[in-house]
């Protein structure tokens, strides 16, 4: 198919707005990537970063555009949870099956290298240049060193939004009649501390796992990273008896890292400095509809569907969003109307869907994964789930080493649920969990379905 050649902006030099550049400029298209920060490739990029998991989604979008291979390079493979409960030893949880694992890759290492890729196949970056305002039925944007100073005129065929969270380009969409937009902070923030290098370059803990100190309401995960060193990441709530507030001095902070994450605490490097240097970060899910305006704009990752990380799908899900769009433009050539219409309908209930999800298993991250009834119940499932592999896939397993539908994985995950509730009602569960009696029943539920 030929396709005719535009005019393209894109909002944002983050991890989607990179890959969409690379996407699109093997059409020929001319492509332009605004941004107000500075080049990341030039400055120190810390203080602020939850590791990224890449999993199936991300690697099939990546893969796609030739670069999978290339990105492997800077991640390390996480075959399991390794779980540290206060009083006990820690223990392991695999992730899937064999060979299946999440990936570890440095925010900024993986940034850096995106900007590059793109640049190398002939995208045009203007860094420290914002977006101020843009008019959505031309494709024009405009940008300045102020909000008060002389703006630039820049027309384009089409506008993409991949600003983030607070996108600039979603902001101009909300005022449209009838577009509708809901953001919903959690109550729990997030700050980044290090788990530096033993001095011959190791790692301190495991280097394939993705360790968690589950603690209630809060919570502790380290991650790896190619240098030796684990960036970690401590989320808890804002305000309340255990919380950011309650932290004020230096002497506190050790305190509580001694009560709480006692097996850890003498490992992180510059502990309480960094407590209190490093930002309090807050977590947002942000959905909106629509997401595209005529054959103009579209918004594509977290300016259209910010979720929570707690699934380690908030740049898959925008990967995906850019495989989907891709596919889409196979299908449709040089009808944009339809190419993103059809991309929007695809793709927002899916959004959707991992919103959810993602919320929900904070909730089992913090405080169920220490629970006993709630261990013998994911033990249950693998144990059924190895037996009759066709008839119960896990809906971790389902979102992370799957490219079916969020949607189907959420369904579906319901409808396990709701058999697993009628199992752990058993009072004598825990004497006979392995038993034929239990997998009959399992069976028996599954077929009522």
């Amino acid at each position: 198919m030929d396709y005719k050649k535009k005019n393209i902006a894109i909002i944002g030099s983050g991890l989607v707005g990179s890959l969409l550049a690379i996407y699109l400029k093997r059409y020929g298209h001319d492509i332009t990537v605004f941004d107000r920060r500075p080049d990341i490739r030039n400055i120190e990029f810390s203080g602020r970063s939850i590791n990224l998991a890449m999993s199936n989604r991300g690697w099939n979008a990546l893969r796609e555009v030739g670069i999978e291979k290339e990105i492997k390079k800077i991640g390390i493979p996480l075959d399991k949870r390794a779980m540290h409960v206060i009083g006990e030893p820690e223990y392991h949880q695999k992730y899937g099956k064999d060979g299946e694992a999440i990936w570890s890759i440095s925010r900024g290492v993986l940034n850096k290298r995106m900007i590059d890729l793109a640049e190398k196949s002939g995208v045009r970056f203007k860094f420290e240049e914002k977006v101020w305002d843009i008019n959505l039925p031309e494709a024009k944007i405009y940008t300045g060193e102020s909000e008060k100073s002389e703006w630039k005129e820049y027309g384009y065929d089409h506008v993409f939004g991949c600003d983030g969270a607070f996108s600039r380009v979603r902001h101009k969409m909300q005022r449209r009649s009838r577009f509708d937009y809901s953001q919903d902070f959690i109550d729990v923030g997030y700050k980044e501390l290090t788990i530096p290098a033993n001095s011959d370059g190791s790692h301190k803990l495991d280097k394939y796992s993705f360790h968690i100190w589950p603690r209630g309401k809060f919570m502790f995960i380290a991650m790896p990273n190619l240098d030796g060193s684990f960036t970690c990441t401590l989320f808890m709530p804002f305000e309340g008896d255990i919380s950011f507030e309650r932290i004020k001095t230096k002497e506190e902070a050790a305190q509580f890292f001694t009560r709480y994450f006692p097996n850890v605490k003498d490992e992180i490097e510059n502990l309480t400095e960094d407590f209190f240097k490093n930002p309090t970060s807050a977590l947002v899910t942000m959905k909106c509809y629509p997401w595209t305006y005529w054959d103009k704009v579209a918004l594509v990752g977290d300016s259209a569907h910010a979720i929570v990380p707690f699934y380690g799908q908030g740049m898959n899900a925008g990967f995906e969003d850019i495989y989907v769009l891709d596919q889409t433009i196979k299908k449709y050539g040089d009808d944009w109307e339809t190419i993103f219409e059809e991309y929007q309908k695809e793709r927002k209930p899916n959004a959707d869907a991992i919103a959810e999800l993602s919320y929900r298993n904070f909730i089992e991250m913090s405080s169920k994964t220490a629970d006993p009834k709630f261990l013998l119940q994911k033990k249950i499932e693998k144990h059924f789930s190895n037996k009759y592999p066709d008839k119960w896939i896990p809906t971790y397993s389902r979102v992370t080493f799957s490219d079916r539908p969020y949607t189907e994985a959420l369904a579906i995950g319901d409808a396990q649920e709701a058999i697993m509730g009628k199992i752990m009602a058993d009072p004598e569960i825990s004497e006979k969990w392995d038993s034929v009696e239990v997998e009959e029943k399992i069976l028996e539920l599954l077929a009522q379905k």
